[in-house]
């Protein structure tokens, strides 16, 4: 980010419903391809501070431990989303909002969060990358305590659409890869989709019923991504200052049952019978040895 970025501070953290129902109204608009301009704006809450209730929401459907004084690994993604939301609707983002996909995150939590603390919180667009099935947003999100930075994440979102590049991916599918050790078999209920959205305002319709998911080419409705890495990190714990890093190899249909592995600080959801990857993820220390 440069000095000269411009900077739009809000008073409250957006609402998503319109903002979702302005990106699936304009997605018809869009052209997307990586040379394109983008909103270079960073937005920011000054002075947030955590509502309890939806921390606890989200604790419960994520199982994390309840009535814990510090806020979950990925917690901070969630108060960054309608942020990076707004950016992505707006009508001079290039890439459509409909059939965005959240492809990876890193993030890094460098000292523990409590949750009663004041925070800053900041979103923007970092860039644009050409991908072999289309081209990536890059998303960058930092909560600040004071002067110091104390949580920060990058996150790639693809918009599919026809490309001349045939490159492989880093995050393409790895089905040769030997699976880890079995820790836990999950059933993911049908409405896993609805309690997530309920407890972290992401209310995309390929979550909530498997109706609105048919419209968007999925049989039935997907588990969100982040529930996933969520749900992972509540089973694997992380450090007080920790760097996770994930991939979301393949959506999640519910109800469902997944296989949770983990082993060396590695993690990831298969299918049931072990075979397809969902999901895969590393947590090391921070900072690394």
């Amino acid at each position: 980010m440069t000095t000269d970025t411009p900077t739009t501070a809000l008073t409250a953290l957006p609402a998503l419903p319109p903002l979702l129902a302005r990106g699936a109204l304009l997605s018809p608009l869009k052209r997307p391809r990586p040379d394109a301009a983008f909103p270079r704006t960073r937005l920011t809450v000054p002075g947030l501070r955590v509502d309890p209730s939806r921390t606890a929401a989200y604790e419960r459907v994520c199982g994390f431990p309840a009535g814990t004084d510090t806020l979950p690994p990925a917690y901070p993604h969630v108060l960054g989303f309608p942020l990076a939301m707004r950016l992505m609707s707006d009508r001079a983002f290039p890439l459509p909002l409909l059939g965005l996909v959240h492809t990876t995150i890193d993030l890094t939590r460098r000292a523990p969060l409590p949750a009663d603390g004041t925070y800053d919180l900041a979103v923007r667009i970092d860039a644009l990358h050409p991908h072999r099935r289309g081209t990536e947003a890059v998303v960058v999100t930092e909560l600040r305590a004071g002067d110091a930075l104390v949580w920060d994440s990058r996150s790639t979102y693809l918009a599919r659409h026809r490309t001349r590049a045939q490159r492989p991916s880093p995050d393409a599918p790895r089905e040769e890869e030997a699976p880890l050790p079995a820790q836990a078999e999950w059933r993911l209920p049908g409405d896993l989709g609805r309690r997530y959205g309920a407890a972290s305002g992401d209310r995309n319709p390929i979550h909530l019923h498997p109706l609105t998911a048919r419209l968007f080419g999925f049989p039935r409705a997907i588990a969100h991504g982040m529930w996933t890495v969520a749900r992972c990190l509540a089973a694997h714990g992380t450090p007080d200052a920790v760097t996770v890093r994930a991939a979301f190899r393949a959506p999640v249909l519910l109800p469902g049952t997944v296989t949770y592995g983990a082993a060396g600080g590695r993690f990831e959801l298969r299918g049931g019978d072990g075979r397809r990857l969902h999901l895969s993820g590393e947590v090391t220390p921070y900072p690394a040895a």
